[in-house]
């Protein structure tokens, strides 16, 4: 086995049924509650109900634990756990050589290798005996035998079978097994928990009387700050955020969104959150959503929403009516591969520039981009306070590998979270008459003396009246230009994530691609490349010092998951060359691979 500070990377791999996700999440909480740093990767099938056994109904789930700091889920895995020939055969590529293989033999039937498109005669596992160090067990006896004493039928017995993969989990990698128990208490209740229990245990002790010593492995504990800590998703970041952005404004906030995958996840977190002064709301389309949050924003709430890629496009009109009427609104936009429905399930930062662009007319607003799932909680609390200091839309960008990710977070202290101060409702002003930055007053609807229009028709400066005139027009355009650019002076100082502005080489990022830059990145220096990592959060307006940050480097590579969005951006700005890498493959940058691309990059 590796060393003790070696970095382990595990992947998880079987039908949708067999609960890897489940799996997965309560495999990363043990490994987290144990003291390891921890970074998830799902990869969601594409097909909704595929058949059963077949390769385009596998769902896997990576994730990389180490004793030091690690900031993406890995590239090859050093354990593949399959629970049927076809996740073998999906992922067997992806597993290094002389990796260890945990095979559920039950799913190597005759029948599984038929669902799996293999020749009657072929059997994976004998070339897997070759290539990788195997450990076979047939997990559905272990849990038929774990459960025999409760009154369960044939498919609720083949659901716990995960939990049995948990428990040897578990037991190979010395989590605490009592915390992993607890956690699946707390999560489960009634006959479920018992069930859960019993298998788990009995995964636990199937290494011991299987005889698998050889394969235990035990990590020292990663050094973290003082805190409490959980668990944190994307999609669990953002609501959390939203919730404290409740608290910090003291203003009731108001959810609109209709389902879209990989967004729909958002309302569900947000359901759990309501008595935190939050209410959500299903709507029957991207255009009722939009609309009900700008409502929402007009009787004195925080309006927000949440789609992806193409309920953006839907949203766009509604997005211009929010910039006309000068009203607090966030939009998270959770990018997903491809155009038009493409491939919902995976990857992409590929609406950059429906975010920047995508509306008719000048419709300028704040784009902010999360770059981990931790970092979403901040970034919610910041585009809050733009959003009401500013009375303008703002729009987040996350992506499908955000939204399922998970890594530890420590909760914050409530007492040093972001100040934001919504703007007063000054009945003493007119409806568009403007502050010293250049805000109109936030006037709730029913305000006595406050009363002013709604309406997407182009207003007069001061009165808030329907105006035609064309002198009030390119005023009021260039008025919600500089309102949206002022919002740079509340940004934090613009610091490199890595490096000094003495090395040679400046590679940017934005959004998702951070953990693997970050290691590409570390990587590097190790080697002792100059190098350096600075990683975009305001991409509309850029930090004011972008431009004299990038001036101090020989050599500027963006890298970006889509074939060249903020690239094109910066190389508007900047006269020097600018290098590009970029994917647009529905997975996430691969940190090994990245780093000899930077590597060719710097000689070049």
């Amino acid at each position: 086995m590796p060393d003790s500070s070696h970095k382990i990377v595990i992947l998880l791999a079987g039908d949708s049924g067999d609960g890897v996700q489940l799996l997965g999440s309560q495999l990363t909480q043990g490994a987290a509650q144990s003291g390891q740093d921890v970074r998830t990767l799902s990869d969601f099938p594409a097909e909704i109900r595929a058949p059963k056994g077949s390769i385009a109904g596998i769902s896997g789930f990576q994730f990389q634990m180490a004793s030091t700091a690690v900031h993406e889920p890995g590239g090859q895995a050093d354990v593949l756990v399959v629970f049927n020939v076809a996740a073998y055969v999906k992922y067997r590529d992806q597993l290094k050589p002389g990796g260890i293989l945990l095979a559920s033999t039950d799913g190597f039937d005759k029948r599984s290798r038929a669902l799996a498109k293999l020749a009657p005669d072929e059997d994976p596992l004998e070339e897997a005996r070759v290539s990788f160090r195997t450990l076979e067990c047939n997990f559905q006896t272990v849990t038929k035998e774990a459960l025999k004493d409760m009154d369960l039928g044939i498919k609720a017995v083949s659901r716990a079978k995960n939990m049995v993969v948990l428990g040897a989990l578990t037991w190979m990698y010395a989590f605490d097994y009592i915390m992993v128990r607890e956690a699946l208490a707390n999560k489960f209740s009634g006959e479920l928990a018992k069930v859960n229990d019993k298998a788990f245990m009995a995964g636990y002790y199937l290494g011991e009387t299987a005889e698998w010593s050889a394969f235990k492995h035990v990590m020292p504990s990663h050094t973290l700050p003082k805190g409490t800590y959980r668990t944190l998703s994307g999609s669990q970041g953002i609501a959390m955020g939203l919730a404290a952005v409740a608290h910090q404004s003291q203003r009731e906030l108001v959810f609109a969104g209709y389902p879209i995958t990989p967004a729909s996840d958002i309302l569900h977190e947000l359901v759990r959150q309501r008595s935190k002064g939050i209410t959500t709301f299903q709507a029957e389309d991207e255009i009722a959503s939009v609309t009900a949050a700008i409502g929402a924003s007009f009787a004195g709430k925080m309006g927000v929403t949440a789609s992806s890629g193409p309920g953006i496009s839907l949203k766009a009109e509604g997005l211009g009516l929010a910039v006309m009427l000068e009203l607090p609104l966030i939009v998270i936009n959770v990018q997903r591969g491809g155009p038009s429905t493409g491939m919902p399930t995976k990857m992409e930062q590929s609406d950059l520039m429906q975010a920047l662009h995508g509306r008719h007319g000048e419709a300028p607003m704040p784009v902010i981009a999360i770059k981990s799932a931790s970092h979403a909680f901040d970034v919610m609390l910041m585009a809050a306070k733009y959003a009401m200091e500013a009375m303008t839309p703002v729009m987040v960008l996350s992506d499908a590998f955000i939204a399922s990710s998970a890594e530890p977070w420590r909760i914050p202290d409530l007492s040093k979270l972001l100040q934001i101060r919504p703007t007063e409702a000054d009945i003493s002003r007119m409806p568009y008459e403007r502050d010293a930055k250049g805000v109109r007053p936030w006037i709730p609807v029913g305000t006595p003396g406050g009363a002013h229009r709604l309406g997407g028709l182009e207003k007069q400066e001061g009165s808030g009246e329907v105006s035609y005139d064309a002198d009030n027009h390119q005023a009021l355009v260039q008025a919600r230009q500089a309102k949206v650019m002022g919002i740079q002076s509340s940004y934090p100082e613009l610091t490199l994530n890595l490096g000094s502005k003495s090395d040679d080489m400046l590679v940017i990022g934005w959004g998702s691609t951070y953990g693997s830059i970050h290691t590409a990145t570390e990587q590097l220096r190790r080697q002792g490349h100059a190098v350096a990592h600075l990683h975009l959060v305001h991409i509309y307006p850029l930090h004011p010092d972008l431009d004299a940050v990038m001036a101090e480097f020989k050599q500027l590579v963006v890298v970006e998951m889509n074939q060249g969005q903020l690239v094109n951006v910066l190389r508007a700005r900047c006269p020097k060359h600018m290098a590009f890498i970029g994917q647009t493959s529905g997975k996430p940058f691969d940190a090994l691979s990245l780093t000899e691309t930077l590597l060719n990059t710097m000689s070049s």
